[in-house]
C-alpha cells in the first residue's frame, strides 16, 4: 500500500467475511460498546490512516483508535526503529514492579524501555515541576493512581471534586469521578465524598455571559461550595479537583478561557492537588503534548494513556507515597514493547515536529469543515486534530457515522450529537482534504433524507 496515493474503497460494509467474524466474536464476549462492523485485517495492507478490512475494503481511518494510536496503522515513523531491535520474549512483564535494561548501562540501551519512557515523560512535563512517573496498563488504572497518591498525600482528606460530563474510566473507583451517561454508572456503588461542579463548554462565555450554571451567585460554583466562600467543603479536606480539559466521550466539549482561569486560582489559592485526565487529549493531540498546556491551570498530576500505548502517572515526587507496596503495578504495567512503542512514539512526535503538524493539519480540517457544513452542523471546533462536528440531532448524527462508513471513512461518536475526527498526527495534506470530502459528502447525503430530522 502507498500512503500517498491510497483511496477508500468501500464495497459492502460490513461485508459478507466481516459478518462471520462479528458473529464468531459475539458468541463469547460480553456486549461492549462496538462503534461499527469494521474488522480490521491485521494480516493484510495498512499505513498511516488506511487500514484494510476482513473483506478487501480499504477505509481512511479517522479514528485512531480513540485516539490509541496516534499514528495509525504501521506508520514507518515507529516501525523503522523497532526492526532495528532484536526482541524476544517476554514482551509483557510485571514492569513497573520489576526492573530490566537492555544492553551494559542505560545510555548504551539496545532499545528504550520502562525506564527511558519514565524519563521521557519528565521531561516533556517539566513545565509543570513533575519528575516522578507511576506506570500501569491503562488509562483507568492511571487515574485510580491519581486517586490514590493524592488521597495519601492530602490525609486524611474526604472529598474529591469531578465535573458534569466527564470520563475517567470503567473501573468501580474511576466510575464515581464518570458523570456523562448513565449507563456506565447506574446501580454500581460510589466512592464516597465526590462533589460534582458544571463543567463549561462554552467556548467564549464569562462570568457574566455564563449559562452552563458553573459561573452563579457572584462566583462561580466551584468556588462557592468551599467553606470560606461561604459553602460546606473545607478545601483543606479535598484529595483533588479532576478534570479533562477537554472532553473526550461526554462530547469533545471545549472549555472557556474564563473557565479554566477560574479553576486554575481556585486551585491555586487553596492548594487543591489538580488531577488532569490526558488519557484522551494529551500525547500531542491538540497541537501541545499536553492540552494543559493550552491553558491557565497548573497539574499537580497528569494521568496519561491511549496514545502513550501504557498508562502512567505523572507528579511530583512530594506527592508520590515515599513508603513501599503503597503503590504496586499489576501484570504488565511497564512492559518492555508497550513501554518501547510509548518512547518511539514520543519520539516520533518530537523528531518530526509532529505538534506543529496537528496544529496546521487542524486548522485545515476546521476551515475546510466551517466553509463547506450545511445548517444541519451546528459547531466545528477543535484544537490540534482533536476535532469534533456537532449536529442538530442525534438521530442525524448516528446517520452520518453510517454514511460515511458506508464511504469508507471510519469515524466515532462522541456526547449525544457530536462526531469526534481523529486523524494521525503526521496527517498530510491530501488525508486532510481526502477524509473531509468524504465527511461532508456523507452530512450532504443525510441531510437530504427525511429519515435525519
Amino acid at each position: 500500500m502507498n500512503r500517498d496515493t491510497a483511496e477508500p474503497i468501500a464495497d459492502a460494509i460490513p461485508g459478507p467475511n466481516a459478518q462471520r467474524w462479528v458473529e464468531f466474536h459475539q458468541s463469547h464476549s460480553a456486549p461492549s460498546e462496538y462503534s461499527h462492523e469494521f474488522v480490521w485485517d491485521v494480516t493484510r495492507e495498512a499505513d498511516g490512516p488506511f487500514v484494510t478490512d476482513v473483506d478487501g475494503n480499504v477505509l481512511l481511518d479517522f479514528t485512531c483508535h480513540i485516539g490509541a494510536a496516534p499514528l495509525g496503522y504501521n506508520n514507518e515513523k515507529v516501525l523503522s526503529k523497532l526492526r532495528e531491535f532484536d526482541l524476544v520474549e517476554p514482551l509483557k512483564i510485571a514492569g513497573q514492579d520489576m526492573y530490566f535494561g537492555s544492553g551494559p548501562t542505560p545510555e548504551d540501551a539496545d532499545f528504550p524501555g520502562s525506564s527511558h519512557l519514565m524519563e521521557t515523560l519528565t521531561d516533556i512535563s517539566s513545565q509543570y515541576g513533575m519528575d516522578t512517573v507511576f506506570l500501569s496498563n491503562s488509562g483507568a488504572e492511571a487515574m485510580e493512581n491519581a486517586m490514590k497518591i493524592t488521597h495519601d498525600y492530602r490525609a486524611p482528606a474526604k472529598y474529591g471534586v469531578a465535573f458534569t460530563g466527564s470520563f475517567h474510566g470503567r473501573t468501580l473507583g474511576t466510575l464515581s469521578l464518570t458523570k456523562s451517561k448513565d449507563v456506565y454508572t447506574r446501580q454500581y456503588p460510589q466512592i464516597s465524598g465526590i462533589e460534582t461542579v458544571p463543567f463549561c463548554a462554552d467556548r467564549g462565555c464569562d462570568a457574566a455571559s455564563c449559562d452552563c450554571g458553573f459561573f452563579a451567585g457572584g462566583g462561580s460554583r466551584l468556588r462557592n461550595m468551599l467553606a470560606p466562600e461561604g459553602g460546606h467543603v473545607d478545601p483543606a479536606e479535598i484529595a483533588f479537583l479532576t478534570l479533562e480539559p477537554i472532553q473526550g466521550v461526554g462530547g469533545y466539549r471545549f472549555p472557556s478561557e474564563a473557565f479554566m482561569n477560574e479553576v486554575a486560582a481556585v486551585t491555586d489559592e487553596y492548594d487543591i492537588p489538580l488531577v488532569v485526565d490526558e488519557i484522551q487529549s494529551g500525547v500531542g493531540r491538540t497541537g501541545e503534548m499536553w492540552a494543559s498546556d493550552h491553558y491557565a491551570i497548573e497539574p499537580d498530576v497528569i494521568a496519561s494513556a491511549k496514545a502513550l500505548r501504557v498508562g502512567a502517572t505523572i507528579s511530583r515526587s512530594e506527592v508520590f507515597p515515599s513508603e513501599k507496596n503503597r503503590l504496586g503495578s499489576t501484570f504488565g504495567g511497564g512492559d518492555v514493547l508497550g513501554s518501547m512503542m510509548g518512547a518511539l512514539t514520543l519520539e516520533a512526535i518530537q523528531e518530526h515536529d509532529l505538534l506543529a503538524n496537528a496544529t496546521r493539519r487542524g486548522r485545515q480540517a476546521r476551515e475546510l469543515l466551517r466553509d463547506d457544513a450545511p445548517d444541519t452542523v451546528v459547531d466545528v471546533r477543535g484544537k490540534g486534530l482533536m476535532l469534533a462536528v456537532e449536529f442538530d440531532t442525534a438521530e442525524r448524527r448516528a446517520a452520518v457515522v453510517e454514511a460515511s462508513l458506508d464511504r469508507g471513512l471510519l469515524t466515532l461518536g462522541c456526547g449525544t450529537k457530536t462526531i469526534r475526527l481523529l486523524p494521525p498526527l503526521d496527517a498530510t495534506e491530501r488525508e486532510i482534504a481526502l477524509g473531509t470530502g468524504i465527511f461532508l459528502d456523507a452530512i450532504d447525503a443525510v441531510s437530504a433524507s427525511a429519515t435525519a430530522t
